[in-house]
């Protein structure tokens, strides 16, 4: 066991982000694992989002996506050996969604994140999913080397 009682993993449905659920599950041992993937509603989708991420925006629009992507990760992290695993689809962007769904459970819970983003320019630019989780949490995270 890692230490943690919970671990939470975000994913996106990248193939890098699903690295990240496997290191995540293969820490989890007996404990709880939450795979966790943030999406804005269609409805209320901002348009520059979605010309920001061009190709990859339905993946953060609507929760039918998401469920789907929730389920590959499921998958891949009982491959890993994960045996207690939660999933959460939550509404919201990517970095706040995670550090408000880590600090609403009840025991400290290690953040597990891939590093997809953190070494391109448009991450430096205009940040990325690990490097401003790693700047606005006050819990432990684990950044998984992905790319």
């Amino acid at each position: 066991m890692s230490g943690y009682s919970t671990i939470v993993v975000g994913t996106d449905g990248s193939e890098s982000s699903l690295r990240a659920v496997e290191r995540a599950a293969a820490l989890s041992g007996d404990g709880k694992l939450v795979i966790a993937c943030a999406f804005l509603p269609s409805e209320g989708a901002d348009p520059a989002a979605a010309d920001i991420l061009g190709a990859d925006a339905y993946q953060l629009q609507g929760a039918n996506p998401v469920n789907d992507m929730l389920r590959t990760a499921e998958g891949r992290a009982v491959q890993a050996g994960a045996a207690n695993i939660e999933k959460r689809a939550i509404k919201g962007q990517p970095v706040d969604a995670l550090l408000d769904l880590v600090k609403s459970l009840p025991e400290p819970a290690l953040l597990v994140v891939g590093n997809k983003g953190m070494n391109s320019l448009t991450g430096r630019l205009l940040g990325s999913v690990p490097s401003d989780a790693a700047r606005k949490t006050s819990v432990d995270i684990l950044i998984v080397h992905t790319t």
